[in-house]
């Protein structure tokens, strides 16, 4: 098969033998045997050049998709017998990216010192085959066809502020409160920024012009340290400055999104046959770690990438 792709591709019988390290007769005889397994006439052969049938362009086309699936399951064989190595391209929102991720990679390292991680952090969506990622941790269910999605855990948001803030403003208890609020809203693509409430059966979406509107959920999260206003963000990534009084939950019988409700944290992979190792292993490692409404708190406390507040506490 890998000979008669290489005819298909050169039109030539000298060319694939000296790639194949064989002789140009033992070519001929090697595509003789093929066509007479497969009772039809694949090549058309004279002293000038070599053509393909209707029947030989079709045999190539698929042969070019079969023979890239052999090699692919044969390499992934290979890594599956061998130890754990290799690069390890990983993608991650920022937030979880700096709270979590760092702690996980030290500790998996200790583990598995021949599998060296490379880790990205933008808020930016990305594409695991055009951008060569192996895994993607993102906070919205996949969309795109072609990769597996792996959930480790269900996130709310928080709508948070500093004490000393909500002292000097009037009190919430309803979402249209939030209009005599300086509100810090994530960037979004629109003209329009809002936050969606939830409440039983009831849905209230509440569109406002923020005093402060940035792309970067940590630096939101800074502007709220320093009491310039309400914050809407994961409920792990506050807990801590909750706990320590630092910032204080309202409207704590909604729930609040910017987006939608079906948020928290997805581990996504291309969908192939057989996942590497080196993949697989993260995975089950990270999970280990973070899945579930509990353990999602504990290791994001664990980073040292957010810190205590040093104004308006």
């Amino acid at each position: 098969m890998e000979l008669f792709l290489s005819i298909s591709q050169t039109r030539n019988f000298s060319e694939t033998a000296r790639r194949f390290g064989i002789s140009a007769t033992g070519v001929s005889r090697m595509i003789t045997d093929i066509e007479e397994e497969l009772k039809v006439k694949l090549l058309l052969r004279s002293t000038r050049q070599v053509t393909l049938t209707e029947s030989g362009q079709e045999y190539a086309r698929q042969l070019e998709g079969i023979l890239w699936r052999i090699n692919e399951l044969q390499s992934n064989i290979t890594a599956i017998s061998t130890a754990p190595q290799g690069v390890l391209r990983v993608h991650s929102r920022v937030m979880f990216g700096l709270g979590v991720l760092p702690a996980l990679i030290a500790a998996f390292r200790k583990r598995y010192p021949a599998i060296h991680i490379e880790l990205t952090l933008t808020e930016a969506a990305v594409d695991l085959r055009r951008n060569q990622f192996d895994i993607d941790f993102r906070i919205s269910p996949p969309e795109e066809a072609g990769v597996k999605r792996r959930k480790l855990f269900q996130s709310d948001r928080h709508l948070v502020a500093t004490p000393a803030y909500l002292a000097a403003k009037p009190a919430l208890r309803q979402p249209q409160d939030i209009l005599a609020h300086d509100c810090l809203a994530y960037q979004l693509p629109g003209d329009q920024t809002t936050w969606l409430f939830k409440q039983s059966e009831e849905h209230t979406e509440i569109a406002f012009q923020p005093r402060h509107l940035c792309n970067n959920g940590i630096a939101l999260l800074e502007l709220a340290r320093l009491g310039e206003g309400l914050v809407l963000l994961d409920d792990y990534t506050v807990a801590n400055d909750i706990r320590m009084g630092w910032l204080v939950r309202v409207l704590e019988d909604w729930r609040i999104s910017n987006k939608g409700f079906d948020e928290g944290m997805y581990a996504t992979i291309l969908d192939t046959p057989i996942v590497p190792a080196k993949i697989r292993l993260f995975l089950d490692f990270v999970a280990d770690h973070v899945a579930g409404p509990e353990l999602r708190f504990a290791a994001h406390g664990k980073a040292a990438g957010l810190h205590a507040p040093t104004a308006d506490a």
